[in-house]
């Protein structure tokens, strides 16, 4: 007599194994795929987020700010003086790698340090309208022109008579000019400064407060 099996039995063919692996393989290659984008969006998150950080703290803080009298006719203010320091919680800042976006009412431009002399010895006849000088009021470990302690204390000089030409003398009364301060890393301080509304009585090289 012949047995009777009564056991569900299951057949797979070659095609149905092929379609298993290959969806096997097709999810492997996905996983991989999202992992290396998850990753590299991750690293890209990173960068992008201590980029804006370094935009936001490695910048510099103007303290003060006073001109210098240009007595012709008419009196203008031909240098314009900024103390600046670190600003709160930023890194090391050089002002060698330091720009200064001049816009005023006639002139536009961007200036850069001239870092092959100090404002205390600069020759100004001679100077580029695309420059401005450094000089050193306070640094504790001889790091000039490289800001890196809240101690420190650095004098920005722009002569306003060489940026604005030879015509106008420098800034006349009156008249306003802003300063964006970018550091290398992108972190920007602007500062827009007022020239007195006269300057009677003021002789050559006198200061004035802005």
């Amino acid at each position: 007599m012949f047995e009777n099996i009564t056991e569900d039995r299951g057949q797979v063919g070659i095609g149905t194994l092929i379609v298993f692996i290959a969806m096997v393989l097709v999810a492997a290659i996905a996983a991989g795929v999202l992992v290396n984008t998850a990753g590299f969006l991750q690293a890209t998150a990173e960068d992008a987020g201590q980029q804006s950080v370094n935009k936001v703290t490695n910048r510099v803080d103007v303290v003060s700010a006073h001109g210098i009298v240009n007595a012709s006719d008419p009196k203008t203010v031909d240098n314009v003086n900024l103390t600046v320091r670190l600003a709160a919680g930023s890194g090391s800042v050089s002002l060698n790698n330091t720009s200064i976006k001049y816009l005023s009412a006639d002139t536009a431009t961007t200036l850069t340090n001239n870092n092959s002399v100090t404002a205390d010895n600069i020759d100004w006849t001679n100077a580029s309208p695309s420059e401005f000088a450094v000089s050193k009021i306070a640094d504790d470990d001889t790091s000039f022109p490289i800001l890196n302690g809240q101690a420190d204390r650095f004098e920005i000089v722009i002569n306003t008579s060489v940026v604005e030409g030879s015509s106008k003398n420098g800034l006349q009364t009156g008249e306003s000019v802003t300063l964006e301060i970018t550091s290398r890393n992108g972190g920007t301080s602007q500062v827009i400064l007022t020239m007195p509304q006269q300057l009677a009585g003021k002789s050559d090289g006198d200061p004035v407060a802005l």
